[in-house]
């Protein structure tokens, strides 16, 4: 790998071009200087005794701003959240053991929905290691299923080149976390400080232009298809190709369906916008594929969530398969055309391809169009109030998202209140929803929302949260108060585990086994989100009345000097429509809780 594949943002720090004699620098000050090269500008982290000597470097730096957080995993979410909501590689950094192991998390979720993470841990020192001693853990080893390379790093002078390469590896190909671990030895002893450094990276070389008689061959189906789907996965929001798939889309006139991890990379405004597939998806976009004659994945990856039964799932449909990870081609669906390469350049050499090979005009969609407007107009999405007297959710987060606007980023815990923010906010801009998707983490949501506030600070951050999720990782209001980052927080709080209890609900009789977490109902508020807030230094406000929706969102908005916690006091008994239960083919998609009883868990 050339030394000019290393990737320099603009606006990186400006370093003297004479490397003739090398400035000799500890292995933490490396690790310094070689993120100040890399532009790294923010940082999330929490120290202890292996990495304390880069943390004794860390304090001087004028180029790099360290947010101490509360909880490793909130490090890597917010590192992930900053990622998300940029583009850019998230920097997240912990001691030995738990320190590290309090990473795996977040470095899990990374892995699973493609985020470019770098986690630097420290490490015990070389001549302790295999010995159990004191916070020692293998966390290379822990970490190789879920990176997409782990390093170990013990001499100084291998610093500058295994950082850089980290990073490149993070940010190139399918994004993904890198983890490095520095033995504190590593971090004290002193080498020549070498930039920019040779990186070998042997059998690393990702695929982003695809071949030519591939897109020749998904031009030619898309010409003659009667019944074509655009199916859009995160992968098109990863490789920044929005304005390319806009452009794709209205020349072929085709539907399009945006993935949970996809949604506002393709305008919600937009006619050809079908809304999101899969099992909480709606009802147009789930029977949109199952009926579609040719489907054509753009970074995405056939995840369960979407197709139900594989063998199922858009049963007369041909597929023409686009990622950038050859391992996710056919791995779920035989693809008919598969195609590696980067969506940027596959899609924009697609639409090239449809315009030749459709000169005497494209397929007529006006059949496909008449029963896919049938079905909009046969299943809008919607949703029933409470009949207990309490908010609905549902509209709860439909009023954030429209009172306060596409601008704003919006991420979500998971569960009920992660699908609710997935259907009732219109997201019509890439990276203004992040969430877990396929991990499925609780926990995600404030964290992530404090570190895409810290990338993006002009913006208004929303975290839509559950009581459950927000109880996971809260401690980071503390960290959101003292470094002044004014995120806001809807927990929408069922006073319940909302997903486990509505799957307990449906398919165990109603058997609520653990699952009532006494945080809103009755007189019992164990802890009182109100009083939490106050004690964390955030506004605090509870809603439990329609009336009083409005006025808190928008006083939530006109905070900014320290974060907000809004309590909304929902009912326990809404559930996400439309669904369709684990393990059965998406035809089974069900519009209403009137045809529950017909299902059982597979």
């Amino acid at each position: 790998m050339s030394t000019e594949s290393i990737p320099v943002p603009k606006g990186s720090p400006t370093k003297p071009a004479d490397f003739s004699q090398p400035e000799i620098l500890t292995g933490s000050g490396a690790i310094l200087r070689s993120l100040e090269m890399l532009g790294v500008t923010d940082v999330f982290g929490l120290p202890g005794g292996a990495i304390m000597p880069f943390y004794d470097e860390l304090m001087s730096s004028t180029a790099i701003r360290h947010i101490l957080v509360r909880h490793e995993q909130g490090a890597g979410h917010a590192a992930e959240g900053y990622a998300a909501a940029t583009g850019r590689v998230g920097v997240c950094i912990a001691t030995s053991g738990p320190g590290a192991t309090n990473l795996v998390t977040a470095i899990a979720d990374a892995h699973m929905d493609s985020v470019p993470l770098l986690a630097i841990t420290g490490q015990v020192f070389s001549t302790s290691m295999g010995t159990d001693a004191f916070q020692e853990v293998d966390i290379v080893g822990i970490t190789m299923p879920i990176t997409k390379h782990s390093f170990l790093v013990t001499r100084p002078e291998d610093i500058p080149a295994t950082i850089a390469a980290a990073y490149l590896i993070a940010s190139t190909g399918r994004p993904g976390p890198v983890l490095v671990d520095v033995t504190k030895d590593c971090q004290q002893n002193s080498a020549p400080f070498i930039w920019p450094p040779k990186i070998d990276l042997p059998g690393y070389r990702p695929v982003t232009k695809a071949h030519g008689k591939q897109i020749q061959a998904a031009a030619q189906l898309l010409a003659e298809a009667k019944r074509p789907v655009f199916y859009v996965g995160g992968g098109v929001g990863r490789a920044k190709a929005s304005a390319e798939l806009l452009q794709l889309a209205e020349k072929v006139g085709a539907p399009v369906v945006t993935t949970l991890m996809a949604r506002g990379i393709f305008p919600d405004s937009h006619p050809l916008n079908l809304g999101m597939p899969g099992m909480h998806g709606t009802v147009p976009a789930v029977l949109a594929i199952q009926e579609s004659d040719l489907l054509i994945s753009l970074g995405a990856r056939f995840d369960d969530r979407v197709t139900g039964a594989p063998s199922e799932f858009a049963p007369g449909a041909k597929v023409v398969h686009v990622d950038i990870d050859p391992a996710e081609i056919s791995k779920i669906r035989v693809a008919d055309v598969p195609i590696v390469g980067d969506a940027k350049d596959v899609i924009a050499d697609l639409t090239v391809a449809f315009a030749n090979a459709t000169t005497g005009g494209g397929p007529d969609l006006t059949e496909w169009w008449a029963r896919l407007d049938q079905l909009k107009k046969q299943y809008p999405l919607g949703y029933d109030e409470p009949d207990d007297g309490l908010l609905s959710p549902q509209y709860v987060i439909e009023r954030i998202g429209q009172i306060t606007g596409p601008e704003a980023i919006y991420t979500a815990g998971v569960g009920q209140h992660q699908m609710w923010a997935a259907q009732f906010i219109k997201y019509e801009r890439p990276n203004a929803f992040l969430n877990s998707g396929g991990a499925g983490t609780m926990g995600y949501g404030l964290p992530a929302a404090m570190g895409a506030k810290v990338a993006e600070p002009e913006r208004t951050v929303w975290a839509i949260d559950g009581d459950g999720c927000f109880q996971m990782t809260n401690q980071e209001l503390a960290t959101c108060t003292i470094n002044n980052i004014p995120i806001k927080v809807a927990i929408i709080n069922n006073s319940s585990l909302g997903m486990v209890r509505q799957w307990q609900s449906l398919f165990y009789d109603g058997r609520h086994s653990f699952t009532d977490l006494n945080t809103g109902h009755g007189t019992a508020m164990i802890p009182d989100f109100v009083k939490m807030a106050d004690a964390y230094g955030a506004l605090g406000i509870r809603v439990t009345k329609k009336e009083e929706v409005d006025a808190a969102i928008k006083l939530a908005n006109e905070t900014n000097d320290r974060p907000v916690v809004i309590d909304f006091i929902v009912s326990r008994d809404s559930m996400v429509w439309p669904m369709v239960p684990q393990g059965v083919g998406n035809s089974s998609v069900q519009y209403a809780r009137e045809h529950a009883p017909e299902w059982e868990e597979e």
